[in-house]
């Protein structure tokens, strides 16, 4: 069976990246960054706490470290020219695109892999053996999240012109508000849309709220991977959820269970929807820039 033709595209970029030395360095930053159990959640999740390690390294640390790797990979060939060059080859700028992507997460998901295993590893021999399919499927998710994470990047790199633009918007947009800061933005734009101020000790049961705060891609990540944990229905990081119900602990972070509490739960909070909000970043920014790129200027 003959190879896609995005293939060559997809093999240099992984190629390059893996060359790279900020990508090994991301690794060990990725261990430091997860490895911090507390007793709460030894508590709560037993020797399942090593794959809570797993969520905690993919939040903020990880994403930040994509977009680096990757927010100059249609940006840096328009201004450097080689993108003409790359058109001159049997390849549409679909093709170019779907390589971009495909390339830059195989060359950032592998680091991540292999902080993956030595958390496994450090985890498994301190706190003893966790459930192989909640870490697997924790890793799973996470490789979804960076496959995202790259797309948003190739999409934003895609639509502008110049470095200054793309640096804006991925980290002081994307990263800064989206990842960072959503749970404040989410509850001031639930605010805005309301009225009603939040407590966030005691938020209200209005899935308006939670579904605002689900619409960030990493509190959507963390949804699902709590979700995998067994824990309870929130985007917050899994150390914050436990605190929230654990006794005689109050911490601010929005849980759906706590909120809730006796109450029915909306269908569309259900945690197997965040998978549709990740796919939704994954899909429509790139098809978007897609549109944009195939009829763009090179220059």
């Amino acid at each position: 069976m003959a190879l896609p033709r995005w293939f060559p595209v997809a093999q240099k970029e992984a190629v390059a990246l893996l060359k790279s030395k900020g990508t090994w360095i991301l690794a060990p930053l990725l261990v430091v960054w997860g490895y911090g159990p507390t007793y709460q959640s030894w508590d709560v999740l037993g020797p399942n706490v090593t794959v809570g390690f797993v969520q905690v390294a993919g939040s903020f640390l990880l994403p930040l470290g994509v977009l680096l790797l990757t927010y100059r990979s249609i940006i840096q060939e328009r201004t450097s020219g080689s993108l003409k060059f790359l058109l001159g080859l049997p390849l549409t700028r679909t093709d170019i695109l779907i390589g971009k992507v495909f390339g830059r997460s195989v060359g950032a998901v592998l680091p991540f892999a292999l902080a993956t295993v030595i958390l496994g590893v450090i985890g498994g021999v301190k706190f003893g053996l966790f459930s192989p399919l909640r870490f697997i499927g924790v890793f799973l998710v996470t490789v979804l999240y960076i496959v995202v994470l790259v797309s948003v990047a190739t999409a934003a790199s895609a639509a502008t012109t110049s470095t200054v633009r793309v640096t804006s918007v991925l980290f002081g947009g994307f990263f800064l508000l989206l990842t960072l800061g959503w749970k404040v933005v989410g509850v001031r734009l639930y605010l805005a849309v309301t009225g009603n101020a939040v407590n966030p000790l005691e938020p209200p049961a209005d899935g308006l709220l939670f579904a605002i705060l689900r619409l960030s891609p990493g509190r959507a990540y963390r949804t699902v991977t709590n979700w995998i944990l067994g824990l309870a229905n929130s985007g917050g990081q899994y150390t914050s959820v436990i605190d929230v119900l654990y006794p005689g602990i109050s911490t601010n972070e929005y849980v759906v269970d706590a909120a809730f509490s006796g109450q029915p739960v909306p269908v569309y909070l259900h945690e197997s929807l965040a998978l549709v909000v990740l796919l939704f970043w994954g899909v429509v920014p790139l098809a978007l820039a897609g549109y944009r790129f195939k009829r763009g200027d090179l220059a």
